[in-house]
């Protein structure tokens, strides 16, 4: 019998290049996302589940529990749902842009985390092992200017997963943490500017092979994939151009003479 995952912020970016290589993968796959439409487009493509829920409403996820706990065990949760809202100072920042982040990338984290614990159990007694993965990112552990909102938010996810690794410690239930630094998405530094398209490909712009969705989708299914004794508990990674947070270089990688 095929393992199962659960992959929140399934519709696109990083969450649907992980939902489909797991299912190439021969994993039973359940995508969970907001954007039905894009996950019908999933189940039809590529044979993942659809369930549509916004990890920021307990009653979206109760019901997505229930859906799910229908489907019988689950052997990984990836909480891959998150996002950065705005770019302004702490001092001007908007509190609704701060309110969001802390709803999506921490208490969505904890919702899916507690709705499917027993699910992952019943996995790890018939398997051995059971997997929770976050991606987080550098974020949560270098802080930057302009990023007050996004930096506090994954660090506190950040601080979550290291609290739950050490509250499971006697299960056979690892807790894995992905960091990653620059990817080139189509969405996230879209959503961050408000839709300025010009603004958010500046991020980018010179960098020499950003890292994109499949390669994260890659790292976590290389993860995940691993002997059940072997717990990554946090993996940090960038492109080769991106030396820290704070620098990035902007032009074509080459040899010193």
């Amino acid at each position: 019998m095929a393992k199962r995952v659960v992959v929140t912020g399934a519709s696109s970016g990083i969450g649907e290049a992980t939902a489909k290589l797991f299912r190439e993968r021969g994993w039973d796959v359940v995508g969970v996302a907001r954007r039905g439409e894009r996950l019908d487009a999933l189940a039809a493509g590529h044979g993942i589940h659809p369930v549509v829920a916004d990890v920021t409403l307990q009653a979206d996820v109760d019901r997505a529990r229930e859906e799910i706990a229908a489907l019988g065990p689950v052997n990984a949760l990836v909480n891959n749902a998150g996002g950065a809202f705005g770019s302004a100072s702490v001092e001007l920042s908007d509190p609704e842009d701060w309110r969001a982040m802390f709803d999506v990338n921490v208490l969505g984290t904890k919702r899916m985390i507690s709705a499917m614990l027993p699910l992952l159990r019943d996995a790890a007694r018939a398997d051995g092992h059971a997997d929770i993965l976050s991606i987080t990112s550098v974020a949560g552990h270098e802080v930057y200017e302009s990023g007050g909102g996004y930096n506090a938010a994954k660090f506190a996810e950040h601080a979550l997963m290291a609290v739950l690794r050490l509250e499971l410690a006697g299960e056979p239930i690892r807790v894995l943490e992905l960091a990653p630094g620059m990817v080139k998405t189509d969405e996230f530094a879209v959503k961050r500017f408000g839709g300025d398209v010009e603004r958010a490909a500046s991020v980018y712009a010179g960098v020499d092979d950003p890292l994109v969705a499949d390669d994260i989708a890659a790292a976590i299914v290389h993860a995940i994939e691993l002997p059940g004794h072997i717990n990554l508990d946090l993996v940090t990674i960038r492109p080769v151009a991106q030396a820290a947070q704070f620098k990035v270089i902007r032009q074509p990688l080459v040899p010193k003479n």
